[in-house]
């Protein structure tokens, strides 16, 4: 298994230190570089720029995407490592002066079960990490300074009392628990969801098949605050008008994933003929990942305790 020790902004792991999050977003401001050094569920640690030349904290790897530094910031809000839009779009900027793009695109890089180290616990970097490392580094945590890396990273944890978390105090030599795997049992955050049913329906409509991104949203069919999980076999992406019928009711999918829109949508709003012009078609667009596909259990609370007959 790998662990990649990623360089990151004092002001980032300040104000994440502070709010200690259950998610992480590792931002890049260039979006071109699609990051492949580590599985789902994977150690991602943090050091701070040079001289400090410590690692200060790290998450679990859920998974890399490009996005808009508005779908970043609607998914993470504070949790990209700034207070607020503008602010983000600063720190974006300080770095890619020349680009003057309406809404920049961001290399998102993921992270669940994020931990933050006192400063007693900061861990020294290993000694073949080289000065001129701008971006980061990948050890193996199963030999040599990988594995001496790791059993840092516990002893630090455990020293800030975090001994109650399975997923860093468990041995790496459980290879089920990365990978897809990961994404159906670890503790992924909202804007993990979003982000990994964002890019699971190849960032279309799963109803209209519309790849205009800022108008797309993750929807959950069973929603969270009812025990839905952050699961992307609980999610559809659907543009912003169909989101807003389907968690109302007016619109579901059904077990063979066909839209079914509710009659009561004309009769209460004497219109929606956009909408039924949809009913009883397939799905445009779905996960090519039978993982990833609608759960019939879901999709069946949903025909039976949301939508609208």
């Amino acid at each position: 298994m790998k662990i990649w020790v990623g360089v990151t902004d004092d002001d980032w792991f300040a104000l994440l230190s502070q709010l200690r999050p259950d998610e992480v977003n590792f931002w890049q401001p260039g979006g071109s570089r699609t990051f492949r050094a580590l599985q789902p569920g994977e150690l991602f640690l943090f050091k701070l720029h040079s001289p400090k030349n410590f690692i200060v904290g790290g998450g679990h790897f859920v998974s890399y995407s490009a996005l808009p530094a508005s779908l970043a910031w609607d998914a993470f809000g504070e949790k990209n490592g700034v207070a607020s839009f503008d602010e983000l779009r600063a720190r974006i900027r300080r770095y890619r002066r020349k680009d003057d793009a309406i809404d920049p695109v961001i290399g998102c890089n993921v992270l669940a079960e994020p931990f933050f180290l006192e400063r007693r616990d900061w861990i020294p970097v290993p000694q073949s990490w080289a000065s001129n490392i701008v971006q980061g580094k990948t050890y193996d945590a199963q030999s040599g300074e990988g594995r001496a890396l790791w059993e840092s990273v516990q002893l630090a944890v455990a020293a800030h009392g975090r001994v109650e978390e399975p997923s860093l105090v468990e041995d790496f030599s459980d290879e089920n628990r990365f990978g897809a795997e990961y994404l159906t049992r670890g503790r992924l955050g909202q804007g993990a969801f979003r982000v990994l049913v964002t890019d699971a329906y190849e960032r279309r409509c799963a109803v209209t098949g519309e790849k205009t991104l800022p108008v797309l949203e993750a929807a959950h069919i069973k929603p969270y605050a009812l025990n839905g999980p952050h699961r992307v076999s609980n999610g559809i992406l659907l543009r912003s008008d169909l989101h807003k019928l389907f968690d109302l009711g007016y619109l579901t999918v059904t077990l063979d994933l066909r839209v079914q829109v509710s009659q009561r949508l004309k009769a209460e709003w004497h219109n929606g003929r956009e909408y039924y012009a949809h009913h009883g078609e397939p799905l445009r667009f779905h996960p090519a990942d039978p993982a990833r596909l609608p759960s019939p259990e879901f999709l069946k609370w949903h025909n039976e305790s949301r939508f609208q007959t």
